[in-house]
């Protein structure tokens, strides 16, 4: 056979490859309203940027007449490519063949991009559609499996890692998208679960669907396990773009610069009247980040999830940043389990990869009450310490209302390694509010006088005019300056610029022991 011929035969391969599964199961997943993984990573890539790997690979097993059933392939589509020019490492599930079930072989075809992806540094994303383990190969399947979780695990921190899940991904697979950074779902077409609902029928009694189990708006609202819930495959897919733009090749990268005309001295003269007159009355502390940020553009995660504590990523002058903020609708942005949980991991991520940290402070302390204390509030609080104590990116903190006992200094406080911190006017930093610390200094002092409320009142106002105030925090450095509001997003800018060469660390050691 000579070249030419050997070419047309290695062609009418590859073509088979790609049809996965075969023309049949395509029109099925097709008519289910669901793309297959080839269509999915040329929607997500740069046009004809994708350059696949292994697509003659094959399985091993010979149990269960496994032997006569190969496809080329086997189950999983890997590769690179690129977006807006910048490399991607890829793999996707193909659920048309063998129901996209991991074998040894399809493990060793997903390491291998892993590998790449972290030689060569760029983000690697993981396109899901899989219904778990091979049961015909046993053991190999799950070393298979756990092979993967180890190179999850050994890349974290090293370079990005993206999950999109876009239908089943069950029992032991679920472990190596909760390892990586992101997680999206599409809701309702993709679950995560465990144990499905007939195991846990036989187990615990319980009647419950797919999607009460583990759908997407039960892990975004519930769980948190996952950063976004899209309305479709091809939201999942736009979101993830956006999501990477903001984000740096790998860790020894900075993100990317990105031009704007959106002039760094502008002013919003709305935030001078943004703060309510009433400690009481609440604002939407988003309003805040997008009057602030490049052309309001802000790409938000974990929007469903402890709604309390705003998290995600923005650019101020050009200049990528994780923002972290209290959201005074909620809760009136008290801290609690699931946003110091949030919190914490998100600015962990971003002192990974050499994000800056911006935060907006609006907290009257942590949750009170038995339920969060018997959960652990003070272990989980501590997360929070531990991840902006740890952080060495540039740190900047603007106060715009209420800071209140430890959740002050929980929130990026001078005291942890901030680097500038700001506080508005209206800024009021204290070890709490003015009842609570009237009533311990002059309660029983009240219960002598003629007019105890009069009293109380009286002595609250003297509280707030000493306590609730930046300027004592200001008179200390513990604040850098109290800023006007219409100027936040110059002084932010500035700050940025100014810390751009910034470098800290940490004291040797192999691993510091964060509070799980």
């Amino acid at each position: 056979m000579n070249s030419k011929e050997r070419m047309n035969e290695i062609g009418d391969l590859r073509m088979k490859s790609r049809l996965g599964g075969g023309q049949k199961r395509i029109d099925k997943h097709h008519e289910k309203g669901r793309m297959t993984a080839r269509e999915r990573i040329e929607l997500f890539l740069d046009k004809d940027s994708f350059e696949e790997f292994d697509s003659f690979r094959t399985h091993r097993c010979t149990e269960f007449g496994m032997s006569e059933k190969k496809i080329l392939g086997d189950a999983v589509v890997t590769g690179y490519g690129t977006i807006e020019g910048r490399t991607v490492y890829i793999f996707a599930h193909d659920f048309t063949a063998f129901g996209g079930s991991l074998s040894k072989v399809l493990c060793e075809k997903v390491e291998k991009i892993m590998e790449l992806a972290e030689k060569n540094g760029a983000p690697i994303v993981g396109l899901y559609d899989s219904g778990g383990a091979r049961i015909q190969e046993g053991i190999d399947s799950l070393a298979g499996v756990s092979d993967v979780f180890l190179r999850n695990v050994m890349m974290s921190g090293v370079v990005p890692q993206i999950s999109i899940i876009f239908g089943p991904c069950a029992g032991a697979a679920v472990y190596s998208p909760a390892l990586t950074d992101f997680i999206v779902m599409v809701r309702n077409n993709s679950f995560m679960f465990l144990t499905g609902p007939k195991v846990v029928k036989t187990v615990t009694h319980e009647d419950v669907t797919t999607e009460q189990l583990g759908g997407a708006d039960v892990h975004a609202t519930k769980s948190g396990l996952i950063h976004h819930a899209a309305p479709s495959e091809a939201d999942a897919l736009a979101y993830v773009k956006k999501l990477i733009s903001h984000l740096p090749q790998n860790n020894m990268e900075s993100p990317p610069f990105i031009e704007t005309e959106d002039s760094s001295d502008r002013l919003d003269e709305y935030l001078n009247d943004i703060i309510p007159d009433s400690p009481t009355e609440t604002y939407d502390m988003k309003e805040v980040i997008i009057r602030t940020i490049d052309d309001g553009e802000f790409v938000e995660i974990q929007a469903e999830f402890a709604p309390n504590i705003i998290i995600g990523f923005a650019r101020y002058g050009g200049r990528s940043v994780g923002i972290v903020a209290n959201q005074p609708k909620y809760l009136a942005g008290v801290l609690d389990i699931n946003s110091s949980i949030k919190g914490a991991r998100f600015i962990r991520f971003c002192d990974c990869f050499n994000i800056p940290l911006v935060t907006f402070t609006d907290v009257p302390g942590f949750l009170p009450g038995t339920q969060q204390e018997y959960a652990g509030v003070i272990r989980n609080g501590a997360k929070m310490i531990y991840a902006y104590a740890e952080a060495t990116v540039p740190k900047i903190c603007v106060i715009t209302r209420k800071a209140y006992g430890g959740a002050y200094c929980v929130m990026s406080s001078k005291h942890l390694r901030g680097d500038i911190n700001y506080a508005w006017p209206t800024a009021e930093i204290a070890v709490m509010g003015e009842k609570g610390a009237v009533e311990i200094l002059h309660g029983k002092e009240a219960k002598d006088t003629s007019d105890p409320k009069e009293f109380l009142k009286e002595k609250e106002e003297n509280y707030k005019n000493i306590f609730l105030s930046p300027y004592p925090a200001a008179q200390k450095g513990y604040i850098d300056d109290i800023i006007d509001p219409a100027r936040t997003r110059f002084r932010i800018i500035k700050a940025l610029g100014l810390l751009k060469n910034k470098r800290d660390t940490n004291p040797m050691k192999k691993h510091g022991n964060i509070p799980l």
